[in-house]
């Protein structure tokens, strides 16, 4: 059997579970990973049976970058502004103070590690802490969800719990895009050297570029077919855009998202199909990334084993911290920040792009690093958010109430 039907029948199946078994596994047993479909790519790889060759992967590229700009423009599609600004401020100040400290903290531990265990400059240290910051700061929304509909429950801390995870995806793609704009190769013809700053604006407007074709051909279209077929075109377009640039997908479609959702009047409908498919192209994602992996001959128990403890204590302190900081224990508990351990693949993503970046430094680490956060928080994830919003769901509704009304002041 060649190594591409192979590859196809793995697609296939991983269409077939999302649609059947995911929602059984998540409402009976709290289960909502796709960390087997990364052990299947790792199994299927060129480090154990070889069934996928390096050759066979980088003929399926382009599915791995749709991938990616699919995760990108789900990740845009929360950032609609009229329902922003009716979030309160709190909840706001508490997330990007969670995952600032986490992109802070794993980030200073990785260039201590890079400078001390691998002899690299400050400079060069830079690249592979920020990207380990990045893929730290990401958590996993699914389990969110799963857990609210199983309490019945849509109250404060779940609220805290989905700007949270919107916020940690913003800021893990900010990173990692800027990252690639800041080492970008410098191989394109023009008159003088892009800066970053310039890299930046045309990843920006490569996705906003994205959205607006697709708003001006198909904005009013409302058939679930023709929306999949041009949503399909526009991230393709968008995401092969900024590949093609040696520039970031996941931040352009996220831009592309961000557009779509604000300029659209079927944005329900858009929504409704990014996450029809989501499933089926996370899964893809994960076999591909698992087949992908090359553990290197670099020490990384060291930097792996430091990035999945210190990236524990920051998930956790800093949200902690910050809920005393604010006064917002009684509302939202201070162990909030343990139902964002759970990794996903936007933690994939992030490392996939960092490999991408022209000389990464110790990308095979930071790669190593997403996958074993994945393999050990994904399974558990669901598990560790109930835990958390289980004991302030029994809160009585008053309690409730009036806390938030006292964060408000």
């Amino acid at each position: 059997m060649s190594s591409g039907l192979i590859l196809i029948l793995a697609v296939a199946i991983a269409y077939l579970a999302a649609r059947v078994a995911f929602d059984w596994l998540a409402r009976r047993f709290l289960i909502v990973s796709g960390a087997e479909y990364l052990l299947l790519g790792i199994l299927l790889g060129p480090q154990v049976a070889g069934a996928l060759s390096a050759e066979t992967l980088a003929a399926f590229a382009p599915l791995t970058t749709l991938s990616l700009g699919w995760i990108g423009a789900i990740v845009g599609m929360q950032f609609f502004l009229p329902g922003l600004v009716r979030i309160r401020a709190l909840i706001y100040k508490l997330a990007f103070a969670e995952a600032i400290g986490t992109l802070l903290l794993v980030g200073a531990a990785q260039l201590a590690i890079a400078i001390w265990l691998f002899d690299l400059t400050l400079f060069d240290s830079l690249f592979p802490a920020l990207a380990f910051g990045a893929v730290a700061v990401a958590s996993a929304p699914a389990g969110i969800e799963v857990v609210a509909r199983r309490l019945s429950h849509r109250g404060p801390i779940v609220q805290q719990l989905q700007v949270a995870t919107a916020i940690d995806a913003l800021v893990a793609i900010g990173v990692i895009g800027i990252l690639l704009c800041f080492g970008h190769p410098g191989d394109t013809s023009t008159v003088r050297p892009i800066t970053t700053t310039e890299w930046t604006v045309i990843t920006i407007a490569i996705g906003v570029v994205g959205g607006s074709l697709f708003h001006l051909f198909l904005g009013s279209e409302h058939n679930p077919d023709r929306l999949f077929i041009s949503l399909a075109g526009a991230i393709i377009l968008t995401s092969g855009a900024a590949a093609y640039l040696h520039l970031s997908p996941l931040f352009a479609a996220m831009v592309m998202g961000a557009t779509l959702v604000n300029t659209s009047r079927n944005r329900e409908d858009i929504a409704r199909t990014l996450h029809g498919v989501e499933r089926p192209f996370y899964f893809v994602l994960l076999v591909f990334a698992g087949a992908a992996w090359e553990p290197g001959l670099r020490a990384w128990v060291v930097p792996v084993a430091v990035f999945l403890v210190v990236r524990i204590s920051a998930k956790i302190g800093s949200a902690a911290l910050a809920t005393r900081l604010s006064d917002a224990g009684a509302m939202l508990g201070t162990a909030w920040g343990r139902a964002l351990l759970g990794q996903g693949g936007l933690a994939l993503a992030l490392a996939l792009e960092y490999m991408r970046l022209s000389g990464g430094v110790l990308a095979n680490i930071v790669f190593t690093a997403a996958i074993a956060s994945v393999l050990l928080t994904d399974f558990m994830s669901a598990r560790i958010i109930h835990s958390v919003v289980a004991p302030l769901v029994r809160q009585k509704p008053g309690e409730i109430a009036s806390t938030a009304a006292a964060g408000d002041r």
